[in-house]
C-alpha cells in the first residue's frame, strides 16, 4: 500500500517496468491501446496516494480531482479495479473488462488480462488473497476467500472456487486443477517490483 511520496515513486517505476513502456509519460493524445492502460495505472497509484496520505484540508481538491481521473478512465478502459488492491508491478495486457472486489488483495509483479473477476461467492463476503508474481489469464474466475500461492499461473477461463497453496504452479479448468509444475511465465525482466528501486 502506498503511504508515502516515497512508495508512490517506486509503484509509479514499478509499473512503468512491469508494462514495457519507455516514455517518461503516456502521450498527451493517447494513440496506443497502452497509453490508456498507462494512464489508468497512474491515476489509481496517484489516487491511492491521496486517499492514503492527503485527502484532507488543502489537498483535498487535488484527491477528488485524480479520483474523478480514475473513474473516467476506469469507464474508458472497461477496468474495474478499486484503489488499494494490487502491489507494486502490475501491468494490464489489454483494455477490457476487468472486475475486482475491493477487499481483495493482490502482491506485487501481477500479470492481468481482461475477462477476468475477483468476487464473492454469494455465502460470504471475504474475497481472495493473491501472492506475489501471479499470472491471471483471460477469462478467470477467482471466488470467494481462496488464496492463491506466490508464482501461480492461472490458465485461460479457470474458475478458482478453492485456496491453492502449491507456489510456482499452472492451474487451469472448471473447478481449477494443478496442470503443470511450471510457474508465472511472465518475464523476470518485466517483474518491476524487484527491478525499480526505492528512493
Amino acid at each position: 500500500m502506498i503511504k508515502s511520496k516515497r512508495d508512490l515513486k517506486y509503484y509509479l517505476a514499478a509499473d512503468k517496468i512491469a508494462m514495457d513502456v519507455t516514455g517518461r509519460r503516456p502521450h498527451l493524445i493517447s494513440r496506443y491501446e497502452s497509453d490508456y492502460i498507462w494512464k489508468f495505472q497512474r491515476a489509481l497509484r496517484y489516487t491511492e496516494y491521496y486517499h492514503n496520505c492527503r485527502r484532507r484540508g488543502l489537498f483535498y481538491p487535488v484527491y477528488k480531482a485524480w479520483q474523478y481521473r480514475l473513474f473516467r478512465l476506469q469507464i474508458k478502459c472497461g477496468f474495474g479495479i478499486p484503489i488499494n488492491v494490487f502491489g507494486p508491478g502490475l501491468s494490464i495486457s489489454h483494455i477490457g473488462p476487468i472486475v475486482i472486489n475491493g477487499f481483495a488483495k493482490v502482491g506485487k509483479n501481477c500479470r492481468l488480462h481482461p475477462m477476468t473477476c475477483i468476487g464473492v461467492n454469494g455465502h460470504t463476503n471475504e474475497v481472495a488473497t493473491l501472492g506475489d508474481d501471479v499470472y491471471v489469464s483471460t477469462g478467470v474466475k477467482i471466488i470467494g476467500p481462496v488464496t492463491v500461492a506466490n508464482g501461480v499461473c492461472l490458465g485461460a477461463n479457470a474458475v478458482v472456487t478453492k485456496s491453492i497453496e502449491e507456489e510456482n504452479t499452472t492451474w487451469g479448468g472448471v473447478p481449477a486443477k494443478k496442470i503443470s509444475d511450471e510457474g508465472s511465465p511472465f518475464p523476470k525482466n518485466r517483474r518491476g517490483a524487484d527491478i525499480a528501486k526505492r528512493g
